[in-house]
């Protein structure tokens, strides 16, 4: 059995008014996540902080289906925490288009959602939206999830470069979001935990500003400092948006 272990902060930047991003860690669910609100007039505040709220709910309460922790795992088992982690989502979805529909204020909120659930040796993770989450391993990072924006969604159809991207008027389009409509498409996937492996979940606030490259020196500073020092590098280097890093040590 892995020691996991998990540290986080949020910020709201230099530049914003008020802080969107919720974040959640529990390492006694193992369950992790990372919601970039949109939406304006509080309400993005709102959308991210319902979405980590009905995740957390809904995985605790769906845990009994997975059974006993002491049960072998199995093909079956790994597709039931999948399908948790995308139903947790979804149920957000509901919820937050819900809240819009009925307070006028609200309409239109949204948030994005990158959350992490660990299950035996397995890493199960979910995706709505921009927010990302890299996988540290053997001193190299790599990004696991896929942006659901209008610039990904052009750069995967080859009809601009990552250069033009990051210049684009459109790159903060997002193409998915949780609570915009009253379902979305989740983006799941299954990663095989290994000892020392490092799991970062940070809004765009924060990899607006850092390369995959100098992602792994600074979760070298481990646990509190790391988040901390990504913190200080988005701010340092602009602060344009609320800024949240939650990192996941496996030992």
């Amino acid at each position: 059995m892995f020691t996991i272990r998990s540290f986080g902060h949020t910020d709201i930047g230099r530049r914003r008014k008020q802080n969107e991003d919720s974040y959640l860690r529990n390492d006694e669910l193992k369950l992790y996540a990372v919601a970039d609100g949109m939406g304006g007039h509080a309400a993005g505040e709102v959308a991210s902080a319902e979405a980590v709220d009905t995740i957390f709910g809904m995985v605790k309460r769906g845990l009994v289906n997975l059974g006993p922790e002491s049960e072998p795992l199995t093909e079956e088992k790994i597709t039931k925490a999948r399908r948790l982690i995308e139903s947790a989502i979804q149920g957000a979805t509901y919820m937050i288009f819900s809240i819009s529909e009925v307070e006028a204020s609200k309409n239109g909120m949204g948030t994005t959602i990158s959350a992490a659930y660990i299950y035996k040796n397995m890493l199960v993770l979910g995706q709505v939206g921009d927010s990302r989450i890299y996988q540290i391993r053997d001193g190299n990072a790599t990004q696991l999830t896929e942006d659901h924006t209008l610039v990904g969604w052009q750069m995967k159809q080859g009809l601009i470069t990552e250069e033009e991207a990051k210049v684009s008027p459109h790159r903060n389009v997002i193409t998915r979001s949780v609570g915009g409509r009253e379902y979305v498409e989740v983006d799941t996937m299954v990663i095989e935990l290994q000892r020392g492996d490092r799991y970062l979940l940070c809004s765009d606030g924060l990899h607006g500003y850092v390369t995959e490259n100098e992602i792994p020196e600074f979760v070298e500073l481990g646990g509190d400092n790391a988040t901390r020092a990504f913190i200080q590098l988005a701010n340092d280097r602009g602060g344009a948006d609320n800024i949240t890093a939650v990192l996941v040590e496996v030992d």
